[in-house]
């Protein structure tokens, strides 16, 4: 199984959001930091508005942020509402045309692994990809500790 670059991009954009809560993130900026096309973006941007995981503000000044706490950002939910297709081989589709139709049991293990997959992501939200928030009063400066050399 493998997601779409759709679903990529949409947990890049949600965590680049999700880091910087106290202003409006654009487009321009999270194609530009995490080098990806500003067309496809547009594109997860809108269907992440739609879904109701951002906000978006119009105009000049405007962007978006996130809609919802980071700790209320499912990520299976995530991946549900942009993902386009589940179907690991035709026949889970049930209109597929299966030669070994009533003798193979491939079908039911596979959507059995798909479901593990989706629990498993149900289990984490948005606030699971971010670096914890410095403590009120940090400088945000970080120094390496120095290692003893043997």
């Amino acid at each position: 199984m493998r997601l779409t670059t759709m679903t990529d991009y949409a947990l890049r954009l949600l965590m680049h959001v999700g880091q910087h809560p106290d202003r409006l993130c654009t487009i321009a900026e999270v194609a530009h930091a995490h080098q990806v096309s500003l067309a496809h973006l547009m594109k997860v941007t809108h269907q992440l508005g739609l879904a109701g995981w951002i906000e978006t503000v119009r105009g000049n000044g405007g962007g978006m942020r996130l809609a919802h706490a980071p700790e209320a950002i499912g990520l299976g939910a995530v991946v549900r509402s942009v993902e386009p297709d589940f179907r690991l081989v035709e026949c889970l589709d049930g209109g597929g045309h299966c030669r070994l139709l009533g003798d193979c049991r491939l079908a039911g293990i596979f959507d059995d692994a798909l479901q593990d997959f989706l629990a498993r992501l149900d289990r984490h939200t948005l606030a699971d990809l971010l670096p914890p928030a410095a403590p009120p009063g940090a400088i945000g400066i970080a120094f390496p500790t120095r290692q003893k050399v043997s």
